[in-house]
């Protein structure tokens, strides 16, 4: 099994699923990581938010952050997996690499734990 590196992911769903939709849309994007090798560490649950630029008609969005840690051959299935999901209006994804980057990386993921909690 290759190495697990840091990565965090935000996407933003559409306003318009309903609260049940939502969160099994944010259940199916931490399965698909969980499926392709990944463990989640934690996320923040940002809410919707105003959008700076209308996306598809919609001026607002909910933004959520997963932070997790999977092998990189995962990420390109991942980013499929978001591509085909016509709920998730946009996503991206950062990779932490150098140690300044990880010990980053582990505090806002304490953070959003604890925000979490």
């Amino acid at each position: 099994m290759s190495k697990l590196k840091h990565y965090e992911t935000m996407f933003i769903l559409k306003p318009t699923l309903t609260e049940e939709e939502t969160k099994a849309q944010i259940e199916l994007v931490k399965s698909n990581i969980e499926k392709n090798g990944g463990e989640v560490v934690s996320f923040d649950d940002m809410g919707t938010r105003q959008l700076a630029y209308e996306i598809e008609k919609n001026k607002r969005g909910y933004y959520f952050v997963i932070y997790f840690k999977a092998p990189a051959n995962a990420i390109l299935e991942l980013e499929r997996n978001y591509r085909i999901n016509e709920q998730i209006l946009r996503f991206i994804f950062i990779k932490y690499e150098s140690k300044k980057e990880i010990t980053a990386w582990t505090k806002m993921s304490d953070e959003a734990a604890k925000k979490a909690n």
